[in-house]
């Protein structure tokens, strides 16, 4: 009998050759090698009344792991099972038949022990080499996001490793992190079902939606999510973040998620910066303490920029700010009201609103910043270095995290 399909059982008989050829046509055509040598123990089972040993239903149970690792799915399989049993009975010589009617409800018994046992072990088969094929295909997939965000992975390799999860790295691709608003132990099913709706938009190509650190990863395409790299002019990031931060909304077992994207880059290493760019989106937002839930790079720039030039930054918020100690109270109070002011458009009244102060109590303190700094905070032309500085400090952390004095 053919082989393909797995190995099979040498079946010389040839009404069993044809029983394995029909079976095989009845299930859609599932190649009869994965029967094995499950139609010589119905055929015995039938004439002899014999059942399987221990050994015959493992090697079904291996047929069923090949079966799956074909591709091949397990209803195919168990009617082919169970079409093969039907055939046989039906097929059986007539010397069989002929018998009275305890040997044929003996038979019978034993043909259909053999069909339960059998298909048990077929299905069994199958489930655990799904499961190892799952397990194996998620260890590939953490595999390749941990390469693809870190960057430092050689290229034909991560080309060749990203081909069959629909990845083309010749192309723009951006990243967006969602950070839940406390550790969650959710974070896996909030993953599976963000896959679904990001798939669902963006097409099951060139998207990816895994985990890392805590976070929750989506890689997707920027040409679908409608980003334009910045080789493209002005850069854009599209959807993305908006849709991810929408979903996980939506979800109401986790708590309130922030949204950071990356802008798109093309190529592999294009998505290792638009990771980190997210990434440095996250900490910025939270060392800000920005109330927006999705953060995009382009908006972050400005803080990009001061961040940058540690030593001038500490100089600037040094040689700015430190006089601010001196006011009753500490500097504290009066960087908040300079932060809440700059922050409304320079608006008293809405800055004592915000602060839940009289708008002569958000004067006095204007008034004392002057005082004790020598910048105006209503002196448009003094008042840019002041937000420089309050960006500064919140970017270093101060004044609650001492500054050591520049050097002079």
């Amino acid at each position: 009998m053919e082989r393909n399909g797995g190995d099979s059982g040498e079946v010389e008989q040839p009404w069993l050759v044809e029983v394995a050829r029909l079976a095989s046509r009845d299930a859609g055509n599932v190649p009869s090698g994965y029967l094995g040598g499950y139609l010589t123990m119905l055929a015995d089972a039938a004439a002899l009344g014999r059942f399987p040993d221990r050994a015959e239903i493992g090697a079904v149970r291996l047929q069923g792991r090949r079966a799956a690792e074909d591709g091949i799915p397990v209803g195919q399989g168990v009617d082919l099972y169970l079409s093969a049993a039907r055939r046989v009975w039906s097929e059986l010589p007539a010397v069989i038949r002929e018998r009275d009617n305890k040997a044929v409800r003996s038979a019978a018994e034993a043909l259909l022990q053999v069909v339960d046992d059998a298909v048990a072990a077929f299905a069994e088969g199958h489930a655990e080499a799904g499961r190892e094929m799952v397990r194996r295909e998620e260890n590939l997939r953490r595999e390749l996001v941990e390469d693809l965000l870190r960057g430092d992975a050689h290229l034909s390799e991560l080309v060749e490793r990203a081909e069959p999860f629909g990845l083309d790295l010749t192309r723009a691709h951006q990243v967006a992190l969602a950070q839940p608003g406390r550790r969650l132990s959710e974070v896996a099913a909030a993953t599976s079902a963000l896959e679904r709706v990001v798939i669902d938009r963006f097409g099951d190509r060139d998207v990816l939606v895994a985990t890392k650190d805590g976070l929750v990863v989506v890689l997707a395409l920027a040409e679908a999510t409608g980003a334009r790299p910045m080789a493209d002019g002005l850069s854009t990031t599209g959807e993305l973040g908006k849709l991810v931060h929408a979903e996980l909304s939506r979800l109401r077992t986790t708590g309130p998620w922030r949204v950071a994207v990356g802008r798109a880059h093309p190529g592999a290493y294009g998505i290792a910066r638009s990771y980190e760019e997210a990434r440095e989106g996250l900490t910025m937002a939270d060392r800000m303490n920005l109330d927006r839930p999705v953060v995009e790079t382009r908006d972050l720039l400005t803080y990009r920029v001061l961040a940058r030039d540690q030593p001038a930054l500490v100089d600037l918020v040094y040689s700015v700010l430190n006089p601010l100690r001196r006011a009753r109270g500490g500097a504290a109070p009066l960087v908040d009201t300079l932060a809440a002011y700059f922050g409304c458009g320079c608006v008293a009244t809405t800055t004592a609103g915000t602060l839940h102060l009289s708008v002569r109590a958000v004067t006095y303190r204007l008034n004392r910043v002057k005082a004790l700094t020598g910048f105006d905070p209503l002196d448009p032309a003094q008042r840019f270095t002041l937000q420089a500085a309050v960006l500064g400090a919140k970017l270093l952390d101060w004044p609650d995290r001492p500054l050591t004095p520049p050097a002079r």
